[in-house]
Parts: C-alpha cells; sequence; structure tokens
C-alpha cells in the first residue's frame, strides 16, 4: 500500500479503477480505513472498489489516526480532515472529483464541500452520521477517555491501545490509540506530553467536532452556499438519524434525496445509485 506525506503525516492510501475521480471518506467513525470500504455495512455486499472502479477511479485511504496512517496530537475538526483530503488529491495531481462519504466520512465531504467547493465535482453522501443519539453517544465516548486517562495516565492509555487499538473499539484509549498500536515512537512522545494539555486538546477536538444534534461538518450557510450537485442516502439508526439526512436536504441547493427506506436498501441499488449519479454529472 502506497504513503503520501500530506500535512507532515503519512497517510496510506489505494487507487483502484479507472474515469473521474473519486475521493472515498471511509465509513466508521474514527476507524475510518480503507477496509470499511469492503467489511461494513452494505459495503460488505459488494465488491465495492472493483464495482465502482468500472466507472470512477476510486481513491481511498486510513485517515489520520486511523489504520495504518499516522497521527498528530492536535485539536482535531473537519476542516482539518478536509484540507488534508484536499492534500491527498494534490498528492496525485488531481484537481478535481467526486466525493463520496459514507457515515461520519459524510462530515468530512461536506467540509471539503464547503472548504474546497471548485475541487468538488459532486457530493455522493451515504448515510450521513448525525441527532441527538450521535452526539450525546460520541461525547460520551470522550468522557470515558478522560476518566481513565485520570485515573490511570498516559502510560496506561498506550497500554490498553495495544490491546484493542481504535477509539470506536475502546473509548478508553482516545482518539490517537490506532498510532499508539502500531508507531514506538509516537507513543514515547506521547507518554511524555504534558498530560493537562493533552486532555484540553481531547476536549476542544470533541467540542469542535460533535457541536450539534444534526449532521456536522460545516455551518447551514456554507451548506445553502454550495453550487454542488448532491446525493443523499439516508440511514436511520441511533448514529445515523434520518433527521441529518433531511437537514443536508433542506440545506444544500442541488440535492438528490434518496427516500428510501433502509429495508430496501441494498448493494445494487446504492451501487446504481452512485454509478448514475457520477454518469449524470461528469
Amino acid at each position: 500500500m502506497p504513503n503520501a506525506t500530506i500535512n507532515g503525516i503519512e497517510i496510506a492510501y489505494e487507487t483502484h479503477g479507472s474515469g473521474p475521480p473519486l475521493l472515498m471518506l471511509a465509513p466508521g467513525g474514527f476507524d475510518s480505513t480503507i477496509d470499511k470500504f469492503r467489511t461494513a455495512g452494505v459495503w460488505s455486499k459488494m465488491d465495492t472498489f472493483g464495482v465502482l472502479g468500472q466507472h470512477f477511479t476510486c481513491i481511498a485511504y486510513d485517515r489520520r489516526e486511523a489504520g495504518s496512517s499516522g497521527g498528530r496530537v492536535e485539536p482535531l475538526s473537519w476542516g482539518l480532515y478536509a484540507d488534508e483530503a484536499a492534500g491527498l488529491l494534490d498528492h496525485l495531481n488531481i484537481d478535481q472529483a467526486f466525493v463520496l462519504g459514507g457515515c461520519m466520512g459524510c462530515s468530512v465531504g461536506i467540509a471539503f464541500g464547503a472548504r474546497h467547493p471548485e475541487r468538488t465535482q459532486g457530493l455522493l453522501l451515504h448515510w450521513p452520521v448525525g441527532g441527538f443519539n450521535w452526539k450525546v453517544t460520541a461525547r460520551g465516548r470522550f468522557l470515558q477517555h478522560r476518566d481513565f486517562v485520570a485515573a490511570k495516565g498516559l502510560q496506561a492509555v498506550v497500554d490498553i491501545a495495544h490491546e484493542k487499538p481504535g477509539f470506536w473499539a475502546e473509548p478508553k484509549g482516545g482518539l490517537w490509540s490506532a498510532v499508539l498500536a502500531h508507531d514506538d515512537a509516537f507513543a514515547r512522545r506521547f507518554v511524555a506530553q504534558d498530560a493537562d494539555r493533552y486532555m484540553a486538546i481531547s476536549d476542544v477536538s470533541a467540542r469542535t467536532l460533535f457541536d450539534r444534534d444534526t449532521a456536522p461538518g460545516c455551518e447551514p450557510e456554507e451548506l445553502r452556499a454550495m453550487k454542488i450537485p448532491a446525493l443523499i442516502i439516508p440511514g436511520d439508526d441511533p448514529a445515523h438519524a434520518t433527521s441529518a439526512a433531511h437537514y443536508l436536504r433542506e440545506c444544500l441547493p442541488q440535492p438528490e434525496f434518496w427516500n428510501i427506506a433502509v429495508a430496501d436498501q441494498d448493494a445494487g441499488t446504492i451501487a446504481k445509485g452512485l454509478i448514475d449519479f457520477g454518469a449524470a454529472h461528469s
């Protein structure tokens, strides 16, 4: 798997197929890895890269602090994630791409559209996260981590990250646990840092990333200003409230909203919808 240095961080990525570029922002919360397009939800029911690669040049990557990519302890935000996604396009000498987001990747996707509209050929938003329950649950994970650090210290964070890496898999390990699990030099720097400053950075990230009861990523005024076609495929569970998808439909000027129940969504219909949208807006 090739790596690119984006904003000083090593990012693992893959490319598949040919056709208009499709920047793929993986589902899985903070475990946003390439493999989620092979193993998570509806994606596990299709040969994602084989099917979409017949119509697009698929560009997928392990987001920073996920999978085998690197990371850095600093305040995290949707804008930062979006700018680093644009950096990957720069690395590949791609000026413009369709942007496919799944789950939390939808929030990175709309942030990308807000910050890089000239580079966004279209937004494909599958099961955007959002809703009050989503916000409360996500912030609760940060509180678990805070309590663990207060009780056990930073070395214990490193230890638990090796046992069960990934913030979504084990909240006690925090946002940087995936990197702690595979990068010993990063782990040494992590333990040596000031714990109070570290917790301030984690708290700021929680407040910035989960700041509303609907779909996070950018402000509604930014959504309303997007002159970008968008396909919205709603979910319906505690992490992917249907209301979050309707919020995006309400705010985005050029929405194509799938009014299809989750029970009626399957790999075939999802793949066809993505391919048809790409063909219509290429």
